[in-house]
């Protein structure tokens, strides 16, 4: 068994919290290779990021760090709930900085997993951070393509009428506008005629037993989400992102995309070592907890951080 640590460190004005997942017959004297694992869009450390995938990596030799984003979770930050893909980027390297100041972690072997919109925040930082020698993407997806489609209904420009006309009256002292990204319930989903996979799936998830934390919110901040309008993931990964890259999706698409940009960042990654792994007959939230596409999942990012790290 892994052994978990509960710990904290500063990163810009304010700290970020983690769990620090260790392997078994841990020994401080020794050296280890280190994965940072990055959390989904308004979720937080204990849901996939740290309790699935890295604790199934502890177990295999790693030292995993699974962090709360800024803003968000367990994490410092005001206002909450602010998801801004520049800062979540910055999350994941200041997570490195704290990885490769610890005695036990090769600074040489460091490696990157995201699950969700952490999966693109992952293939973001690796882009700019060569400290990243390896990363997988789990189901990532693009949260700039997400806001300019689907999340703004389309229509970026009115989105962003809105957004500013909000933030505007916030600080004239309105109070903030926090919107929640999912329906009540499944059945709440349903009766308000939403059938997209991924939105149910989602709700099944997060607002039950079988995912639900007290930190995963599944909210945002509407009049700061303009920063993510212009963003994009996948930029300049032709010339960039050259470290080995691992895609894992489900051939179930949904309305979040993971499917269509898990394909697009593997054409254009510039990683001469790079796979995707389509998991067949499961959906993007199997993939956060389900047992056999976990294990589908695993077969495959097990032996390719062992390979590049």
């Amino acid at each position: 068994m892994s052994t978990i640590k509960h710990v904290s460190y500063r990163n810009l004005g304010w700290d970020s919290a983690a769990d620090l997942y260790l392997p078994p017959s841990f020994d401080e004297s020794k050296t280890y290779p280190a994965i940072v694992s990055t959390h989904p869009i308004g979720s937080c450390k204990e849901q996939t990021s740290g309790n699935v995938y890295a604790r199934q990596l502890a177990a295999e030799g790693f030292v995993v760090l699974a962090f709360d984003a800024s803003f968000q979770g367990a994490s410092g930050g005001e206002p909450r709930f602010m998801e801004d893909p520049a800062i979540r980027v910055s999350d994941i390297r200041y997570a490195i900085d704290y990885l490769v100041s610890l005695p036990y972690v090769d600074a040489n072997r460091i490696g990157a997993i995201g699950v969700c919109g952490g999966g693109a925040y992952t293939v973001s930082a690796a882009s700019t951070d060569q400290r990243i020698k390896a990363l997988t993407s789990i189901t990532g997806v693009n949260f700039g393509r997400l806001m300019r489609e689907g999340f703004s209904q389309f229509d970026p420009v009115a989105a962003l009428q809105a957004m500013a006309a909000q933030r505007t009256a916030e600080a004239q002292g309105s109070p903030r506008h926090v919107i929640n990204y999912l329906p009540d319930s499944v059945e709440a989903g349903k009766q308000a005629g939403i059938s997209d996979i991924d939105v149910l799936e989602a709700t099944d998830y997060y607002k039950s037993a079988r995912g639900q934390q007290p930190n995963g919110a599944t909210s945002g901040l509407f009049s700061f989400n303009s920063a993510a309008m212009a963003w994009d993931a996948f930029a300049h990964a032709e010339t960039l992102l050259t470290q080995p890259l691992l895609v894992v999706i489900g051939d179930k698409p949904g309305g979040f995309g993971a499917y269509r940009d898990g394909w697009e960042i593997y054409g254009r990654a510039a990683s001469q070592a790079k796979q995707i792994f389509v998991a067949e007959g499961w959906s993007h939230y199997d993939l956060y907890d389900q047992p056999e596409p976990i294990a589908l999942a695993m077969a495959q990012i097990v032996p390719f951080f062992k390979q590049h790290l």
